[in-house]
């Protein structure tokens, strides 16, 4: 295997590298970049047509990694220059008009919904603008895509996160084109209320039919929410027992429309395509109509980053087997995320898009090296091992991104994927032609019944597993040098038989030693005494590390925040789950004053006063990093977390 017969697989680091030139502050502007790429084309071919001593000088590869670069820079601009400019307008405007893009989703107290600005009222007058706006209201009437409403009061721009190492849920919504948000209660003034029939709430009004004609077949109400959560992604109502039960197994990917759910239903065609024995002709108008089967269902199912790469994957892969080609999975793979990319840029950073890739990278890879460790002997004992290697070389390659990113490890991985999928893929069977004939009188309802058993017996295996004890290991951290690390050692292991095992003995140990280093570095830039204030709604929090101990102290946190607000940072700092509360001394004043650096706490004034000594740093939480202050003997809290290093 040579890496010079994967020339996508060449291509997609020098874009990828383009797109991370774009977001730093070294990145040209728009038309310098659009200037560059011209003349390195029109350098490109001036090479590519002249003689072949010129092209040993100035090779015309050189050119073409050079525009990818650029070509991933100018993604990202392009990016820039639609976002919306006018955050402030909107975020001061008196009214507002907007558009409703999707149907509600019911929350506890209240429907979520989904606006396009139109336009807003300032005291300058009504002009256009742009961006989304998440808004919860109480309307007892349902809101509608195409619906146009006024909205008398301005939203808010979603602020960032307060916290260290919190859930950064605004830059998860501003990739999605969300830029507000809003709370407008049973105030909905409607001025358009006619349903649309725009093609572009197609799929909008096909999928809501779908999820209505489910739920009137499906007859239990667990079953059904899992139905809808596997089928067309609607995920929004299933119940938080059976939501953990299926995250802490290790089988949420079957939940969450994947990959898995298109391959399974490019399998079920192209089995039927088999009994059918198609001439060559009607082969391949059957192939191209499996494409678009592929796609209307990637639309209907939200378009995940998961379900965009097994969309893109297939349809070039049948578009070979139209063309009796067999095109290499590596260069398949890689050409699907160039493409993905170029569409959306920030798709990189999606959770969903890493996980999917890893995964089929993984399987690709390893998988066939995990094969040849057993051959059995039966046809049922291949069938599990071959289910065994793909589970096992999936989860080597994604683990470290699943640690990265959420601390937690499900044990029972491997028998919950060997049990979970197989009824998945019989859930899928009966699910699509359920949801193509679900109309047909006592047909949908007998599929219907059918369905509701499969899922009902897939419940109760997920939920068996779960109680098994040890299900998961927790507050796992690794750092990004690590995950590298993890990586590379795993492209060595499946170059082992190919490449030189000197060369790549001697990369494992340099790998190591700066690993190592890494580590090193990170001990000793670790403070000795280091206080973190977070922010909560009404409250505060302090951490105070010492020595590899950890002191805690609540001031007005609620319960269920102090999870979400401190655990990210506390995993991420090795620190512990469970600190040693300290009790805080009251002064005359009313002050509390704490045993550590003689630390006073203002509550009314929400000021912290620094008696003994001026701390060497003092930092606050902002754009998803500290940012140094000056250090002086006091500190008015504001609306972000705070960090003191003595």
């Amino acid at each position: 295997m040579r890496f010079a017969d994967f020339p996508f697989l060449r291509y997609l680091p020098f874009l990828l590298g383009g797109i991370f030139l774009g977001r730093t502050e070294f990145s040209p502007g728009l038309w310098p970049l659009m200037g560059a790429i011209l003349i390195l084309w029109l350098g490109y071919f001036f090479l590519v047509l002249k003689e072949e001593k010129i092209k040993t000088i100035l090779r015309p590869s050189a050119l073409a990694y050079v525009m990818l670069v650029l070509f991933g820079a100018l993604l990202i601009q392009v990016k820039k220059e639609s976002l919306p400019d006018d955050l402030s307008k909107v975020e001061t405007a008196d009214h507002y008009l907007a558009e409703v893009i999707q149907y509600d989703v019911q929350k506890p107290n209240s429907f979520e919904n989904l606006l396009e600005l139109k336009s807003v009222k300032t005291s300058e007058g009504w002009s256009d603008a742009s961006g989304r706006v998440l808004i919860y209201h109480q309307s007892e009437t349902p809101l509608l895509p195409g619906q146009i409403l006024l909205v008398n009061k301005a939203p808010e721009v979603i602020p960032g996160p307060k916290n260290p190492n919190e859930f950064d849920y605004k830059g998860f919504l501003v990739r999605k084109g969300i830029f507000y948000r809003q709370f407008i209660g049973k105030e909905v003034s409607i001025i358009r209320s006619a349903q649309s029939s725009d093609f572009r709430y197609f799929l909008d009004h096909l999928r809501q039919k779908m999820v209505l004609m489910l739920e009137a077949k499906i007859p239990d109400p667990d079953s059904r929410q899992v139905a809808l959560a596997l089928l067309l992604g609607q995920k929004q109502n299933l119940d938080p027992e059976i939501n953990k039960a299926y995250s802490e197994t290790g089988v949420m990917h079957i939940l969450a429309v994947s990959g898995l759910h298109v391959a399974i239903i490019y399998a079920i065609f192209m089995f039927l395509m088999k009994l059918f024995r198609l001439k060559k002709h009607q082969t391949k108008y059957y192939l191209t109509g499996v494409i678009g089967i592929i796609w209307l269902y990637a639309f209907l199912t939200g378009l995940s980053p998961s379900v965009l790469r097994a969309a893109t994957m297939f349809s070039l892969i049948t578009l070979g087997q139209m063309r009796d080609r067999k095109p290499s999975i590596y260069n398949v793979l890689a050409f699907s995320a160039m493409l993905l990319i170029t569409a959306n840029p920030d798709v990189i950073f999606d959770v969903g898009f890493q996980l999917s890739y890893l995964a089929v990278t993984g399987i690709v890879l390893i998988q066939p090296l995990i094969l040849n460790w057993w051959l059995p002997s039966s046809k049922v004992g291949e069938y599990f091992w071959q289910m065994t290697s793909v589970s096992i070389a999936a989860q080597l390659v994604t683990f470290p991104l699943s640690v990265y990113y959420f601390h937690v490890f499900p044990t029972y991985f491997l028998i919950a994927n060997l049990v979970v999928i197989p009824i998945s893929f019989l859930i899928m069977q009966v699910g699509v032609p359920l949801m193509i004939l679900g109309w047909v009188p006592f047909l949908g309802e007998a599929l219907g019944w059918v369905l509701s058993w499969l899922v009902w017996v897939q419940n109760q295996v997920t939920l068996l597993i779960h109680l098994f004890p040890a299900g998961t290991v927790n507050r796992l951290t690794i750092g990004f040098p690590g995950m590298i690390l993890i990586w590379a050692l795993i492209l060595i292991w499946s170059n082992w038989e190919f490449g030189s095992r000197r060369n790549l003995t001697w990369t494992a140990y340099f790998l190591f030693f700066f690993w190592s280093i890494s580590l090193v570095k990170n001990e000793l830039s670790r403070p000795e005494d280091e206080l973190i204030i977070y922010q909560g709604k009404r409250g505060n929090m302090f951490d105070f590390s010492s020595a590899g101990n950890l002191y805690s102290w609540n001031q007005g946190l609620e319960r269920e925040e102090i999870s979400f607000i401190s655990d990210p940072n506390r995993i991420a700092s090795h620190w512990s789950q469970f600190p040693e509360s300290f009790s805080a001394g009251k002064t005359e004043s009313g002050n509390f004053v704490f045993p550590f650096h003689s630390v006073a706490f203002d509550e009314a004034q929400k000021k912290l006063y620094f008696s003994r000594k001026t701390p060497k740093s003092i930092q606050i939480w902002e754009e998803n990093r500290w940012e140094n202050l000056v250090s002086s003997d006091s500190l008015a809290l504001g609306n972000n977390a705070f960090r003191i290093l003595f």
